[in-house]
């Protein structure tokens, strides 16, 4: 089990939302608002043009008077009812914003361990992790476990986190001030909220962590169809990636990785061409390739390899280890209480 952190002095000078994005979730969502502790001042529950009407459900059967419910007139998707209450939490003067799935997967008492992080001033975003305990994943469906395995991969390339996994977590919290920073109006409004949250906060140079939890499976239905966004996911990873590579080792700065990457691919895709050139000629007129041809195909393509593993080692240094949101965090945890 993850242990859970069972109190922080240093909650009493902080103001903390929970932002819970609803669709179909009637029959979870007060139990997780009722598992919600004393540390969070409100709590944002996003009606997402429920066809259940979570908004008028809490209202008619929640006493809980931390709770504020918004309502989109029709559904705008899991990342829009999120960044929804992200406005209203900020607008409200709050510091850190904390966002939990309404469907009871996600434990409400390990809250203090994703703000822990952002309070010592170690991160600006951090995220749930359903891998971190091994035993745990006989809980997981195999399904789940390969296709997450492979967002990852992908989504480190797309984002430039490479220290994290489980990309496709949607429990997180984050910083008021790295949330002010985001382009709201261009993040992914649907399933890929998440993992353009990544994108985006690396082109902010924002320090994310990662925070082992368990996933809770019962009777609740996963509203994402693997099947409908596969492609979706993969095409808009690849603009992601494309778009980070630009932005970080052209637009911004410079680096030996800025020369790496375009030589390496130059020397690959060469070194390729000419040697399925040269073999499909060998078969044409059936005569024996030569070992001089061999190595003009083989040498770039080695070269080619060596130059984008450098530049693949470049990227994962250059994770992002300082975090962007206000040191004055630090002074309020060293400051003796009175």
């Amino acid at each position: 089990m993850v242990p859970i952190i069972s109190h922080l002095d240093e909650y009493e000078s902080r103001k903390v939302s929970v932002v819970i994005p609803c669709f179909r979730v009637t029959s979870f969502i007060l139990g997780v608002i009722d598992r919600i502790g004393l540390e969070v001042s409100h709590i944002y529950v996003i009606d997402d043009g429920c066809p259940d009407k979570s908004g008028e459900f809490v209202e008619k059967n929640c006493t809980d008077d931390r709770v504020v419910v918004i309502r989109n007139g029709k559904n705008i998707g899991v990342g829009g009812a999120v960044l929804r209450g992200y406005h209203a939490a900020l607008d409200d003067g709050s510091e850190i914003i904390v966002k939990v799935d309404g469907d009871g997967q996600m434990d409400p008492r390990l809250l203090k361990n994703f703000i822990l992080p952002i309070l010592s001033g170690e991160a600006d975003y951090t995220k749930g992790n359903r891998f971190y305990d091994l035993e745990n994943l006989d809980s997981m469906p195999k399904s789940r476990i390969f296709g997450n395995a492979v967002l990852s991969f992908i989504t480190k390339l797309s984002s430039g986190y490479w220290n994290i996994f489980d990309p496709t977590n949607g429990y997180t919290a984050i910083h008021a001030d790295v949330a002010r920073r985001l382009p709201f109006s261009k993040i992914s409004n649907r399933y890929f909220f998440e993992t353009d949250m990544l994108f985006r906060l690396n082109i902010s140079r924002a320090v994310v962590v990662d925070v082992p939890m368990n996933a809770e499976y019962g009777e609740e239905t996963s509203n994402l169809q693997i099947s409908r966004v596969v492609g979706e996911f993969f095409l808009k990873n690849i603009r992601n990636l494309l778009k980070r590579i630009f932005y970080n080792y052209y637009l911004r700065d410079m680096s030996i990785a800025s020369i790496e990457l375009p030589i390496g691919l130059i020397l690959l895709f060469s070194g390729v061409f000419y040697g399925s050139y040269s073999w499909l000629n060998s078969l044409r007129l059936d005569i024996s390739t030569s070992a001089g041809t061999v190595m003009l195909a083989a040498l770039p393509i080695l070269v080619g390899v060596q130059l984008i593993l450098a530049f693949l080692g470049y990227d994962i240094a250059s994770v992002p280890k300082t975090p962007r949101h206000n040191r004055t965090l630090n002074y309020y945890l060293k400051k003796p209480n009175n």
